[in-house]
């Protein structure tokens, strides 16, 4: 609960009830504060009993923690065979510089397309497959789809 707080907070909060409740009624109220400290966590404790027992023998291993997104994400990333395996077969680096490779082949080895007269080579790049960048042309009025591709 008080993971945080340094040597310097712990000595300024005893200063500060020294006087403000004066060293006769300090011991009091630390006790006080305690006391209350431990009926909450115990209330606490039973609540999260009651709900273990009522969600049934299917939660057993259920944790609250586990509801914070960061502890479940954690968990199922740390516990997944099938992700592990994912993990430790995929080299981030070494797919990088197989990419890297071949697109430095492919600008190396590439070479003009002959043209249709012999002996005369164009300048333009071959294109494999059809053009991303470009629009693609709207169809004829009678090839239209029935739909409205975009609201899809």
């Amino acid at each position: 609960m008080f993971n945080d707080i340094g040597a310097l907070e712990l000595v300024t909060i005893v200063v500060l009830g020294i006087l403000v409740f004066g060293p006769d009624k300090l011991p009091k109220v630390i006790q006080d504060v305690t006391g209350f400290i431990r009926k909450v966590r115990a209330f606490s404790d039973s609540a999260k009993q009651d709900i273990r027992s009522e969600l049934g023998p299917d939660f057993k291993d259920f944790e609250f923690e586990d509801l914070n997104p960061k502890t479940f994400i954690r968990k199922q990333l740390t516990e997944n065979e099938d992700l592990k395996e994912i993990r430790t077969s995929f080299d981030l680096r070494k797919e990088l510089s197989d990419v890297s490779d071949a697109v430095k082949s492919s600008e190396a080895g590439a070479a003009p397309i002959p043209s249709a007269t012999p002996g005369a080579a164009s300048a333009t790049p071959a294109v494999t497959g059809p053009d991303l960048l470009k629009k693609p042309a709207a169809p004829a009025p009678d090839e239209r789809a029935r739909f409205d591709a975009d609201a899809t």
